[in-house]
């Protein structure tokens, strides 16, 4: 975990500065198949050509700072309709959202959920499915993607 707050502590006044809000970062470390995925965000939406433009400028400070010394793909892209969740923030933000979630440990048996984000308190999500309600801790989030809803 520590590498990736370093490269969000590098990345983010970049993206910033650029205009953008930094949504999060992804770091999959598999050998020669690494993969460094840095999620950009923006009310009006985001371009290829904005990708591009932020590509270029984290590449700049990455060769630099070399946060990363093996080799790996940089991928910038726009977080999406089935965005990652990735900061308390951001469960905040989309409470009332359906979300799947998965745990780094079993909690309650399982290690998958999905649900609304009914709020966030202290530092646990709490999740309506149907008539239950669960309180998830952040920390033992691994993964969590809103599931987009499309009206009829």
């Amino acid at each position: 975990m520590a590498k990736v707050d370093e490269i969000i502590t590098l990345s983010q006044p970049v993206v910033e500065g650029l205009g953008f809000e930094l949504w999060g970062v992804e770091y999959s470390a598999q050998g020669k198949h690494s993969t460094l995925r840095i999620y950009i965000e923006h009310e009006n939406g985001i371009k290829v050509e904005d990708c591009s433009s932020v590509s270029h400028q984290l590449a700049a400070v990455y060769d630099v700072e070399d946060p990363i010394t093996n080799a790996y793909t940089l991928e910038v892209s726009s977080p999406g309709m089935d965005r990652p969740l990735f900061t308390l923030a951001q469960y905040q933000r989309f409470e009332g959202h359906m979300v799947k979630i998965r745990l780094k440990f079993p909690f309650e048996g399982k290690r998958k959920y999905e649900g609304i984000i009914a709020g966030v308190e202290d530092e646990h999500i709490v999740l309506q499915h149907g008539e239950f309600e669960y309180l998830l801790p952040f920390e033992q989030i691994d993964k969590a993607n809103i599931v987009p809803v499309f009206e009829d």
